[in-house]
């Protein structure tokens, strides 16, 4: 029997036709100071709990990333009876709407059908094609995720990353006897299951780029070893088991089946990589510094990583086969765990100044650095997949303090905290799921 988080949700797309506008309304999204558009969502037409759910997720994505208002249903004039009937342009035209989402479900037998269709208000004309999505009525979250998706890309010109999932350590107890374990949900916090339990301290999970593999490391023979989990039946080995040495920090390459991981062996900590279809492990790195927190740019072709050569923790480039790093970090106090961009345009990074945490972005070449936050402590920053959106930890003070996961765009608005069910930190997001 397979694991619920692996079970297949297939989802069928097709096309309701219908004409393409030339301009359509649109957001700029690194504008730093943005108007959230105003759009209109009536419940989805074909009744029941399904249709009035579905609907909601949709408007929390929507509204969830800062960009969009909803405008509420006590201000509408008129509705929509059925998924075909004619839009009244005008009645939403005067209550100021930019944009309408209709929508209808259908559920039976155990499968549910969404279709929706958007709308510019101003110009009276649909905005591109309908859609629609078939597949399991246990699947009818994700089919709401692609809902708010598809209108999410239209006006923003963005790619999706409602669809999508996070792993993330769930920790309990108190600061001195803290238990962690492996956790994977929704991007917003929903449909939470536990991947490992809480025996053993586990700490930086990342998926594949396919998303069918977890690297993660963990504790459980008293020092830290890099693990590597098959999401479909939850199988888990241990990698490159070298005695003497720790292995930590792991995350795939590109390809889906090397993978770059720091290894501290004799008071000395190195960047190597391993295969996981042969087994072979190569050294890339060999200074008589601490490197650490590698990762890989899109292409393949360059990693990040952090190091203390220069005698406090700065961000590094070099190439994927190793070879002589350039900083590209400049700025006063310490910089650690960059993470590549999906899109390549950026790397994320945790700084620590004048004792506060950052989480700020930079470019590969060391220009544009700008911080989006600042706390007690925020990091470990993870890439939404659309390269747009960031998820950290953020850490209150004192004895009670606990982790907490956040999100913020790369402009540094809509900062908020993701909801999870105890004390969260190490996120890490999937790729769009399939």
């Amino acid at each position: 029997m397979k694991h619920p988080f692996l079970a297949a949700l297939m989802v069928a797309f097709a096309t309701l036709a219908s004409p393409v506008l030339a301009e359509e309304p649109h957001i700029v999204f690194d504008n730093p100071v943005i108007e959230p558009m105003p759009f209109a969502l009536p419940v989805f037409s074909g009744g029941g709990d399904a249709a009035a759910n579905i609907t909601q997720v949709i408007s929390a994505d929507l509204t969830g990333t800062g960009l969009f208002r909803e405008i509420p249903s006590s201000a509408y004039i008129s509705g929509v009876s059925s998924f075909d009937a004619p839009i009244a342009y005008k009645d939403w035209q005067a209550i100021n709407a930019q944009v309408l989402i209709t929508g209808n479900v259908q559920a039976s037998g155990g499968k549910i059908v969404v279709k929706f269709r958007l709308y510019d208000v101003f110009t009276g004309q649909p905005m591109g094609d309908g859609l629609q999505f078939a597949g399991s009525d246990k699947s009818w979250r994700r089919m709401a995720h692609k809902v708010a998706d598809a209108v999410y890309s239209r006006i923003t010109g963005e790619g999706p990353y409602f669809d999508s999932r996070v792993l993330f350590v769930s920790e309990t107890g108190s600061k001195d006897a803290r238990q962690k374990r492996l956790g994977v949900m929704d991007y917003d916090g929903a449909n939470v299951q536990y991947l490992t339990d809480s025996k053993s301290i586990v700490l930086s999970p990342r998926f594949s780029p396919d998303g069918s593999k977890i690297l993660f490391t963990s504790y459980a023979t008293g020092f830290p070893r890099i693990y590597l989990m098959n999401t479909r039946d939850l199988s888990t080995r241990m990698l490159d088991d070298q005695p003497g040495s720790m292995t930590f920090a792991p995350r795939f390459a590109p390809d889906g089946h090397t993978v770059i991981f720091s290894l501290e062996k004799d008071g000395n900590s190195d960047l190597y990589t391993y295969d996981t279809n042969s087994g072979a492990t190569s050294q890339l790195t060999n200074a008589p510094s601490i490197e650490t927190a590698p990762s890989y740019s899109p292409d393949g072709k360059y990693i990040t990583f952090e190091s203390d050569r220069s005698g406090s923790q700065q961000i590094y480039v070099m190439p994927a086969g190793g070879g002589e790093p350039n900083r590209i970090s400049s700025g006063k106090g310490k910089y650690a765990n960059p993470v590549w961009s999906p899109r390549g345009d950026y790397i994320a990074f945790t700084k620590i100044a004048d004792g506060r945490f950052y989480i700020g972005v930079i470019r590969p070449d060391g220009s544009d650095e700008r911080l989006l936050t600042s706390s007690f402590l925020d990091e470990g920053p993870t890439w939404a997949p659309n390269g747009r959106v960031i998820m950290f930890t953020r850490e209150s003070e004192g004895a009670a303090g606990s982790a907490s996961l956040y999100s913020v765009d790369i402009s540094g608005r809509n900062l908020h905290q993701v909801p999870t069910p105890s004390a969260a930190s190490d996120p890490a997001w999937s790729p769009l799921l399939p």
